[in-house]
């Protein structure tokens, strides 16, 4: 068996480590020229890290009912007071941002890279090809976010594979993907008459690698912008669904489904139990958002000197 050279192992370590170095580089740069994404950030990181460790920290079972600490406000025992079944609010929100930013992250991902793909190739193919795609994608904006997910959770159902509600994935995917196509339709325009995509199709490169290693490489900008801003509203649109009581169901804490049960008079006595629900909703929309903004001025090439 052939092993590499003490040289060619040196330039492969030389050139991993001036990977890094570059990564670094980028990454300090953001920071310093985005303060309020490098913010957005840490702040998504935090929550990521407490919805992958948060459950075995959290104080309470999410799911035990205390008949004798119904609605006890926001105290040392209990941070942010307890629902109308006595379950501690702040272990349901620790627990629910896992399906949160699970849901949110999985389904933006998703959508963002089947919206990709359609959209580059539709740029490609061009002619009629494009205009029955845009066409299509035309029909489908025209219904609204929350409809459409209403629809494919009628149709659908309920499918639940490892504990997660794959059919609660696809509904709120599938109306994002026309979104996402017709802007990397906008953005693959550009590329696909530059003279790199004429000399790969003079070199007989199929279709396929045209557009997955010379188009959609070059349109990873408004990408990343993009499965940003998707994160933030398919995080929105999961609580909204949970809210009127097709997303995701009881027992299982979630942001959207601790709202939908809270009565005008639950309120009125004791405001903690949507407060803190609905704050982390939206501190979690508003860091995505914040980052997708940071991302879009770090990547625009107009705002590099």
């Amino acid at each position: 068996m052939s092993q590499a050279s003490p040289y060619s192992q040196a330039f492969g370590g030389a050139v991993s480590r001036g990977r890094w170095q570059r990564a670094g580089r980028a990454f300090w740069r953001f920071c310093r020229t985005q303060p309020l994404g490098a913010i957005a950030l840490m702040l998504i990181v935090v929550m990521l890290a407490g919805a992958l460790v948060g459950p075995q920290l959290a104080p309470y079972d999410p799911l035990a009912t205390r008949f004798d600490a119904i609605l006890q406000a926001p105290s040392a025992q209990h941070w942010m007071g307890t629902d109308n079944y006595g379950r501690d609010v702040f272990s349901r929100i620790v627990h629910g941002a896992r399906s949160a930013l699970l849901l949110g992250i999985s389904t933006a991902l998703l959508g963002a890279v089947i919206g990709g793909g359609i959209g580059a190739s539709s740029a490609y193919f061009g002619g009629a090809i494009d205009d029955a795609i845009q066409r299509l994608n035309d029909v489908l904006l025209s219904i609204p976010l929350i409809v459409a997910a209403l629809v494919v959770v009628a149709v659908l159902g309920r499918r639940e594979v490892a504990g997660v509600d794959v059919n609660l994935m696809a509904a709120i995917t599938l109306p994002y993907i026309p979104v996402m196509a017709r802007v990397m339709r906008s953005a693959a325009l550009s590329v696909r008459t530059l003279p790199y995509i004429d000399a790969a199709r003079a070199l007989g490169f199929s279709h396929a690698r045209i557009i997955a290693h010379h188009m959609l490489p070059n349109l990873m900008s408004p990408w990343l912008v993009m499965v940003s801003a998707f994160t933030a509203q398919t995080i929105l649109l999961e609580a909204s669904l949970s809210f009127l009581g097709v997303g995701v169901h009881e027992p299982t804490p979630a942001w959207g489904l601790m709202l939908s049960g809270v009565s005008v008079e639950v309120f009125m006595t004791a405001p903690w139990v949507i407060l803190f629900p609905g704050l982390a909703i939206s501190v979690t929309v508003f860091a995505f958002s914040l980052l997708g903004d940071a991302l879009r001025d770090a990547l625009d090439p107009r705002n590099r000197h």
